[in-house]
C-alpha cells in the first residue's frame, strides 16, 4: 500500500509547487502571438499603481506643495511612479505638478531642466544603466528607457537638476 501511494504523494507535491508559482500582479506583462510563420513577443513595462514603500503619504505630499508655494491642490493621484496634480500657483494660474514618490520634490510641468539630455544620459550611465535611449523631457521631468545592470529593461523619470532617479518601472 506504502508503495502505491509514495509516487501519488510525489506527484502531488510537484504539481502542488507547480501551482503555487503565480506572476505577481505589478511585474511586467507579456503577451506571446504564434503564427504558422513566426512568434511575436510584445513586453510591456509597468508602473506600479501605488507609491513605494516608506514613500510620501497623499498629506505629505499635500505638504510639500504648499510648502512649493501652490494652493488649491486638485486632482492629485499616484501615476506613472509619481504623483500627479494641479494647483494653483501664486500669480492664480493652475500648473501641472509631478512630485516625487520618495524624496517629495514638486516638479512644475512647466519649469526649465538645469541639465540637457546628454548631461541626463551621463548620469544615469553613471548611476549604473546601460543602453540608455528615449531622453525627453516632458511634464518637468526627464524620462529615459534604459536596462538595468543585471539586463533588465526599465523606464525612468530623472530629476531634471541632480540627474537622480525619481522613480523607475517595474522590470
Amino acid at each position: 500500500m506504502i508503495k502505491r501511494m509514495l509516487p501519488l504523494l510525489i506527484g502531488l507535491s510537484i504539481c502542488g509547487a507547480a501551482f503555487a508559482q503565480d506572476m505577481p500582479a505589478t511585474a511586467a506583462s507579456t503577451t506571446s502571438t504564434t503564427t504558422t510563420h513566426h512568434t511575436t513577443t510584445v513586453t510591456t513595462i509597468t508602473w506600479p499603481a501605488q507609491p513605494p514603500t516608506g514613500g510620501s503619504t497623499e498629506d505629505a505630499v499635500k505638504t510639500a506643495i504648499a510648502n512649493a508655494g501652490y494652493k488649491e491642490v486638485k486632482g492629485l493621484k499616484f501615476k506613472d511612479g509619481v504623483w500627479r496634480s494641479e494647483a494653483r500657483g501664486g500669480n492664480k494660474k493652475w500648473v501641472k505638478l509631478a512630485v516625487g514618490p520618495v524624496n517629495g520634490k514638486v516638479y512644475a510641468a512647466d519649469a526649465p531642466s538645469k541639465l540637457n539630455k546628454d548631461e541626463i544620459s551621463a548620469k544615469l550611465a553613471t548611476a549604473g544603466y546601460q543602453n540608455v535611449k528615449d531622453v525627453k523631457f516632458d511634464k518637468g521631468l526627464w524620462a529615459a528607457e534604459a536596462k538595468t545592470p543585471h539586463g533588465d529593461d526599465v523606464d525612468l523619470l530623472v530629476d531634471p537638476d541632480d540627474g537622480s532617479v525619481v522613480a523607475k518601472s517595474h522590470d
